[in-house]
């Protein structure tokens, strides 16, 4: 007999300790016969952050997230929902292809990354060659983000990082903030808009500025939690955070 409330599938979500973003943001996207079932990366909230310390801060979420996968395993889930996203970029595509097979190889299951999420968004799209991108990350991750792009074919025109200077503080970046650098990063030599960075709150914004704007607007925790539905089969449309869970 399955389960009786995850009927369909079950998912395992796994995000760092001092996220608040992800579970409500994919608890909302869940289908009915869907059920998400959260596991946390243990990891510090910093006082403040540095290029280096961002990097040690992420590397320590990278060491933290297998215990966290083999948690969540427990419960026996069909597949799993990574809602990290810094980490998941870092060595360009093959360094993110890398850190999914250890997670899958620890899991026994599937997973979805945010990195492999939104380029496989931005082809489910179709038409996007030109992009830039918002992160709450410092100057050094923002490289990554940039170096796995180009890699997956795509040009970034600009990024800003916002730096913020802890974790808990991505979670408090304000939607007019956001705005405000989204009118920065657009314009006619940009395809499309990307935002990482999983703790910052950006699902009903972007389907906002889609709209205003006539061109995609990807926040990552849509694009990682769409990927995992489809990957599973799950080919539900979800109405009101954009096209991508809309139509695609």
């Amino acid at each position: 007999m399955g389960d009786v409330l995850g009927w369909r599938r079950l998912l395992g979500v796994v995000a760092p300790s001092t996220n608040t973003v992800v579970q409500p943001d994919m608890e909302r996207m869940r289908p009915e016969g869907v059920t998400n079932h959260f596991s946390r990366i243990y990891v510090e909230d910093p006082v403040a952050l540095s290029n280096e310390d961002f990097i040690a801060g992420t590397t320590a979420i990278a060491e933290n997230t297998m215990d966290a996968v083999r948690s969540v395993m427990t419960c026996r889930p069909d597949y799993l929902v990574l809602g990290m996203s810094a980490i998941t970029f870092y060595g360009g595509v093959q360094g993110s292809v890398d850190f999914k097979r250890r997670v899958e190889q620890v899991a026994g299951v599937g997973a979805s990354t945010g990195a492999e999420s939104i380029a496989a968004a931005m082809h489910a799209y179709g038409g996007i060659r030109r992009v830039s991108f918002v992160s709450p990350y410092y100057p050094v991750a923002n490289a990554e983000v940039q170096r796995f792009l180009e890699e997956s074919g795509f040009t970034v025109v600009r990024d800003v990082p916002l730096q913020c200077r802890c974790w808990t503080d991505i979670a408090k970046v304000t939607p007019d903030r956001l705005r405000e650098v989204i009118d920065d990063l657009d314009g006619p030599d940009v395809d499309a808009i990307v935002q990482v960075g999983t703790n910052l709150s950006m699902v009903d914004l972007a389907a906002e500025q889609e709209a205003l704007r006539g061109k995609p607007v990807i926040a990552i925790n849509t694009a990682t939690y769409w990927h995992g539905l489809r990957a599973c089969g799950i080919k539900d449309k979800v109405a009101g955070m954009g096209r991508l869970l809309a139509a695609f």
